[in-house]
């Protein structure tokens, strides 16, 4: 019989004590996932898995180390432990290293509240199967669609206790459903290929399978014979689809891991402007049924609402607490962590203000420039924010869509892109990044 979450952590705790650990915390997870794919009506393939992680980390002194395992029997908490400790002893001493204090700790939270599981069933796989068929046969029934590349279905269901020799215990459930379609339009080597999908946390939230497939069905049909611009300097909108990738390169910079080596362009932003002053992001790791929600770390501190951008201004860091202390500057509740490693700094929900017009609205101020649907490849440089990245979409001439594009690329610079931009409001809140289409003056294009 399977060992309660809580009582197994419990137990690598004492085996760490026992073998000579001073401090030591502990995470088990278990779960069960099961994903379809159909092809031409058909099952593809089914898979299913089911198991238990563990994970310990000790300190001896301000040395420590982490070791984890898929076996669960006593014998194996034991010898963890003692590999553990050994391990540590033999680390280098990390004078930023160590367990929160007791009264950092979260207590009385409302997992109730919170929604992150959904109380019914299990679909059955034949559920699954149809509704990966049903997007199929909407994607096909599109004129002009050859082929769907891929249709898919998948349920998990994931408990994480975590525990820790300072007091603190607690875990939660996460369920998650998932449905999604690659439609593929054209012949040969003019084929174009697009997608849609969704995921959400309570099955009945899930969008319908005919409608995911339709519109992978449009997207794909839309990139057919693409172009290339001529080189220049234009106005880009970054598609709602891809905007929180723009986001997520300001909150790369403002990772604390980042800026205690030294490795950002945001290093020494705090207090300044970073986004135009009406705009701010917000995170909210407790908004319920949003799949980046939880009540406390991986370091089992309280999370909150706070705003990483207030009115265009950097007004913190996402931080652990190695990485706080490092900085001389309090932990956030953003960390982060697996069975097999240490935490680090990871934001949870987030919300970029939205703007009072729009997508299409954006698209006809634009004039001349290019709509980005989709982009491969990244070169970022993390000391300067300069920015380069492939992409492809739809070219904007009068202030309407004219053609769809292909092999451009688009390059300027972090600090001054997201200085300039202005937001649509078109933004899904069922995200756990809430980002609208974005509009970005200016950038360089390389096309012929």
């Amino acid at each position: 019989m399977a060992r309660p979450l809580d009582t197994l952590t419990q137990a690598l705790l004492g085996a760490a004590r026992k073998a000579g650990a001073d401090a030591a915390d502990a995470m088990a997870v278990d779960g069960s996932a099961i994903e379809i794919d159909v092809r031409n009506g058909t099952l593809e393939k089914a898979e299913r898995a089911e198991g238990t992680d563990i994970g310990l980390r000790v300190f001896v002194g301000q040395r420590s180390a982490v070791v984890s395992a898929s076996d669960t029997r006593d014998e194996t908490l034991t010898a963890m432990a003692e590999r553990a400790v050994a391990m540590a002893r033999e680390a280098p001493e990390d004078p930023y290293a160590g367990l929160a204090a007791p009264e950092q700790l979260a207590h009385d939270w409302d997992i109730d509240a919170l929604e992150l599981a959904d109380p019914t069933p299990e679909p059955a796989p034949a559920a699954l199967q149809e509704d990966a068929c049903a997007a199929e046969a909407a994607a096909l029934a599109v004129a002009g669609i050859a082929q769907v590349q891929s249709a898919s279905a998948s349920y998990g269901r994931q408990r994480v206790h975590l525990a820790a020799t300072n007091g603190f215990s607690g875990g939660y459930t996460r369920s998650s459903r998932a449905l999604s379609c690659v439609a593929i339009a054209g012949e040969g080597l003019a084929m174009e290929r697009d997608y849609d999908g969704d995921g959400r946390t309570f099955q009945t939230d899930l969008r319908a399978p005919e409608e995911i497939g339709r519109r992978a069905a449009e997207r794909a049909l839309a990139r057919l014979d693409p172009r290339k611009p001529k080189t220049g300097a234009y106005p880009v909108l970054f598609d709602e689809r891809i905007a929180a990738s723009l986001i997520g390169h300001l909150t790369a910079a403002a990772n604390g891991a980042a800026v205690a080596r030294g490795a950002s362009w945001l290093r020494d932003a705090l207090g300044e402007q970073v986004l135009p002053a009406a705009l701010s992001l917000i995170e909210d790791p407790l908004r319920p049924r949003i799949s980046g929600s939880r009540p406390f770390d991986a370091e089992g501190l309280p999370t909150r609402r706070r705003a990483l951008v207030e009115n265009g201004v950097l007004t913190g860091f996402t931080l652990d607490l190695a990485n706080a202390r490092k900085l001389g500057l309090a932990p956030t509740g953003n960390a982060a962590r697996g069975t097999s490693g240490a935490p680090a700094p990871s934001n949870w929900n987030l919300a970029l203000t939205q703007g009072p017009q729009s997508r299409e609205d954006l698209i006809a101020e634009m004039g001349t420039g290019l709509i980005v649907t989709s982009m491969i490849g990244a070169t970022i440089n993390p000391n300067t924010g300069d920015y380069s990245r492939g992409a492809a979409g739809v070219w904007v001439e009068n202030g309407a869509p004219a053609y769809p594009v292909s092999g451009v690329t688009i390059a300027g610079n972090l600090r001054d892109m997201l200085r300039r931009m202005t937001p649509a409001n078109d933004a899904r809140p069922w995200l756990s990044r809430v980002v609208p289409s974005l509009l970005v003056e200016g950038l360089t294009l390389a096309g012929e």
